[in-house]
């Protein structure tokens, strides 16, 4: 049994907040202030905590029992998935921590927790019922909510990709000078996934106090404790981090919620991040749709003797010395909040189609009367997040390369934006692997120019947690084949935070790409193409030392998030000057470098010098573009270039399928068809890995002669079409 706290208070004293108001009503009797919460560092008595927990625990279990039967009459959307029997676990870990200030990720069986950050039950019913007022405005699932703006942030059902928001978030907040600590919670399956152990590890490494919470009720859906993992404790795995790990009963809320206040207690006093392991309970199926046959008879029959709503209510009658009536009078309470709250959530409507998708944090207003997630104006404020395209100081510099370009743009960030910071693998001393970012963390420090370990998604998810607090990430993959370990996390949850959220995500992501180097298949990919198929990420591939400087800071003052492909063959191969006027909102346009009339040449990457030399080779009037933003793309101004020309020549170094010229020649074939003379054409290489030899990447890659041949081929072939 836990100890009652030392520094026990009565809730009606000091370091109150206010929790969900009508349910906590208690008889008049009986009521002394278990209306209001204490939160960390005070804590409640075991008397005022039944108070305080029971009429919680009872209400997510009637609320739970709710959505089951909204389900079963076609009302609740989705698969839903409650918490019957996790109430314990979920209304003691999440008692402590404050709301808007702490940062939590909870779970689909956390709806006590919900509650108790601030969610009322009108809007959890709204939500599984998909309605017009459902918090994500019906554009997520019902389980995957949360308040992005207030630090708690939304689930996903990718398992384990919640946590290293949690750790980001928790020390963004730290770096700001805020005694804050994370909840970042998982269940017994997901401890399974990578991403477990890439934020434990970061967070052990960087001192970043969060509490994983493993709630283990020994089924991942289906599947047992006994065939997820071999150790005698989850709570084992702890020692491996060099962090304390405990397992405790997880249906004994006084239980949980004293161990958790102990460990805010231990991480105040370390720093360190803590592994707590709750031994809960599922009394139904993984879901509606499933009877949890699986779970032998006799097993689930002892298990509902632990049913902890049953256990919390005994406790209030003898610790809290409670009369049955009064008890009753309580739930009755709870019974008339949640029977008002779904009379009025089946009166809402359904959700209209909105004008316009949130896809991208661009518009001060998205939509006015149909769709409307946010008023940015409001996000602005309740997230410190910069401003988009501020109007900057002209920048002017000789004889630079791209890699020069790269250095110059992220030391003004560092220099200019206090709460910018680079990550990532060799980025500080070594200066990176391109050498790219040399000398950067002498002049702004460690806790600013950030090595990390070899840990892609959870950077990725560590930096999208961070940008929630008002930190500015600045991201490089040390080569852009290595993204594609961070898709889950930047692809599905960057990409859709602020269609999920309304709240905006502004990251800049740098992304060292492309071959020419003889650094073999898996360092020599570009995956424009990959990444331009996920809506809300914005793409630049600059090809310049100009369009680098400029790409950059245009990425980073963007509200999304944004990533940069830097080719890397033209790091130091290629020179030029920089004068950059300052204005933001023109970067984000497309490059035209020589005007013609004989043909429209679209080049991404290494390949616009290529082509430019092919040009000059030809001997053809030839119009040089580069896109320069690939998402979200406008061709308005190369659609113009094709229809005065009347032909299309594509060129990318991705293979065939991989890169985006299928898709740039079938927009522009579109836009343009009446003003074609000839067939569109695309060079690339090959559909395969980029090989090792330099022979063979030579022949592999497209060349200047390939192009020029290429050029040579279609205006040949039109004026022998002529003279037929």
């Amino acid at each position: 049994m836990v100890a009652e706290p030392k520094n026990a208070i009565d809730p009606a004293t000091e370091g109150r907040s206010p929790i969900v108001p009508k349910i906590m009503a208690l008889p008049a009797d009986e009521a002394q202030s278990a209306a209001e919460l204490v939160r960390w560092p005070h804590r409640l008595g075991r008397e005022s905590f039944y108070r305080v927990a029971y009429p919680l625990m009872f209400l997510s279990r009637r609320l739970d029992e709710r959505f089951l039967e909204l389900f079963q009459k076609g009302y609740a959307k989705g698969t839903v998935t409650v918490g019957i029997g996790n109430e314990a676990t979920t209304i003691g870990m999440s008692m402590p921590l404050r709301p808007g200030r702490d940062v939590l990720s909870l779970l689909h069986r956390d709806l006590g927790a919900h509650l108790l950050q601030g969610s009322t039950p009108y809007q959890l019913l709204c939500q599984y019922l998909a309605n017009a007022d459902s918090p994500t405005h019906a554009c997520e699932g019902n389980v995957h909510h949360g308040d992005a703006a207030s630090r708690r942030f939304p689930m996903i059902s990718h398992l384990g990709k919640m946590l290293s928001l949690v750790v980001g978030g928790t020390w963004a907040a730290r770096r700001q000078g805020e005694q804050v600590f994370g909840l970042a919670v998982i269940g017994d399956g997901g401890t399974s996934t990578g991403e477990f152990h890439e934020s434990l590890n970061i967070a052990s490494v960087h001192k970043i106090p969060v509490l994983f919470l493993v709630e283990n009720n020994h089924y991942a859906f289906s599947t047992p404790t006994s065939v997820q993992y071999n150790c005698r404790q989850l709570s084992d795995r702890a020692v491996g981090y060099g962090i304390s790990g405990r397992t405790i009963d997880g249906t004994d809320p006084w239980m949980v919620y004293s161990t958790v206040c102990e460990v805010i207690d231990a991480m105040e006093e370390s720093s360190l991040p803590v592994l707590l392991e709750c031994d809960t309970r599922r009394l139904c199926g993984h879901a509606a749709y499933d009877k949890g046959l699986y779970v032998p008879a006799e097993l689930m029959e002892r298990w509902k003797k632990d049913d902890p709503v049953l256990h919390a209510r005994h406790r209030l009658a003898e610790f809290c010395g409670l009369a049955e009536s009064s008890i009753a009078a309580m739930e009755e309470a709870v019974e008339t909040e949640v029977r008002d709250a779904v009379a009025r959530a089946l009166a809402v409507g359904r959700p209209r189609v909105p004008r316009q998708w949130p896809v991208y944090a661009d518009a001060a207003l998205l939509a006015n009367d149909v769709g409307v997630l946010v008023d940015r104006e409001a996000v602005i404020e309740s997230i410190p997040f910069r401003r988009l395209s501020p109007r900057l100081k002209r920048f002017q510099a000789k004889g630079v390369k791209n890699g020069d370009a790269v250095n110059m743009a992220l030391d003004f960030l560092l220099a200019n934006q206090p709460n910018a910071f680079l990550a990532g693998m060799d980025v500080g001393v070594y200066g990176s692997a391109f050498k790219t970012c040399k000398g950067l963390v002498d002049r702004y420090g460690a806790d600013r120019v950030i090595d990390m370990p070899l840990a892609e998604s959870a950077i990725m998810g560590f930096a999208l947690g961070a940008s929630q607090i008002g930190a500015e990430p600045i991201i490089e993959f040390q080569f852009a084949d290595f993204s594609t370990e961070a898709v889950t996390q930047l692809g599905l949850n960057a990409g859709t935070w602020y269609f999920r959220t309304g709240c905006a995500a502004p990251m800049l992501v740098r992304m060292p790409c492309g071959g020419g180097m003889t650094v073999g298949a898996f360092h020599s990919g570009e995956f424009e193409g990959l990444w331009s198929r996920f809506p809300g990420l914005k793409l630049l591939y600059p090809a310049t030392p100009q369009e680098t400087y400029e790409a950059l800071l245009a990425g980073f003052y963007d509200p999304n998030p944004c990533l940069v492909f830097e080719h890397k063959l033209l790091y130091w191969s290629r020179g030029g000057d920089i004068d950059f006027d300052g204005d933001l909102a023109a970067v984000w346009r497309s490059r035209r470098y020589t005007e013609g009339t004989d043909l429209t040449l679209v080049a991404l990457g290494a390949m616009v010098h290529s082509s430019l030399a092919a040009v000059t080779q030809s001997g053809y009037s030839v119009e040089v573009w580069n896109p320069m933003v690939l998402q979200p793309l406008d061709l308005g101004p190369i659609a113009e270039s094709v229809n005065k020309t009347g032909r299309l020549l594509v060129v990318q170094e991705s293979g065939e399928t991989q890169g985006l010229g299928d898709r740039l020649i079938s927009l522009l074939t579109r836009e343009c068809f009446t003003s074609l003379k000839a067939a569109p054409e695309l060079i690339s290489t090959p559909d395969t890995p980029i090989p090792f030899a330099p022979e063979l990447e030579t022949v592999c890659r497209p060349s200047q002669e390939k192009i020029r041949k290429a050029i040579t081929m279609i205006l040949s072939t039109e004026r022998l079409r002529k003279v037929a």
